[in-house]
């Protein structure tokens, strides 16, 4: 339910932006990750979606309560359905990364906006 409500919040922020259909697709793979590999994904555990929009950029980030392990793309895999969502994400991205540690930390992306999609506005 958390993540369909962090998509549900970037569409409803994001709904006049350019890059929507990329900025929801990011933050449903994060927060999937959050919940998956982070001690949010616990009983009691949470997430927060912040979201900041500028004329030619979207940065996204997904704040998690940390883990054992620093997310990190992995290569695609034929045969399993999971593992592929960072690497969805560094495709789609400008840029993205990770700070924090196993006490919690954001993992984030970018979106540059081209001009042609800006004057959409």
């Amino acid at each position: 339910m958390a993540i369909t409500e962090a998509r549900r919040f970037v569409t409803a922020l994001l709904a006049a932006w350019p890059g929507i259909e990329d900025a929801e697709l990011i933050v449903s793979e994060l927060a999937t990750n959050a919940v998956r590999h982070s001690a949010s994904g616990r009983f009691g555990g949470c997430f927060t979606v912040a979201v900041q929009a500028d004329h030619d950029r979207i940065w996204l980030g997904i704040l998690d309560q940390g883990g054992r392990r620093t997310p990190q793309p992995l290569p695609p895999q034929t045969d399993e359905e999971g593992g592929r969502g960072l690497a969805l994400v560094a495709a789609l991205a400008a840029s993205w990364g990770v700070t924090g540690d196993d006490q919690g930390r954001i993992v984030w992306a970018t979106l540059n906006l081209t001009p042609e999609k800006t004057a959409v506005r």
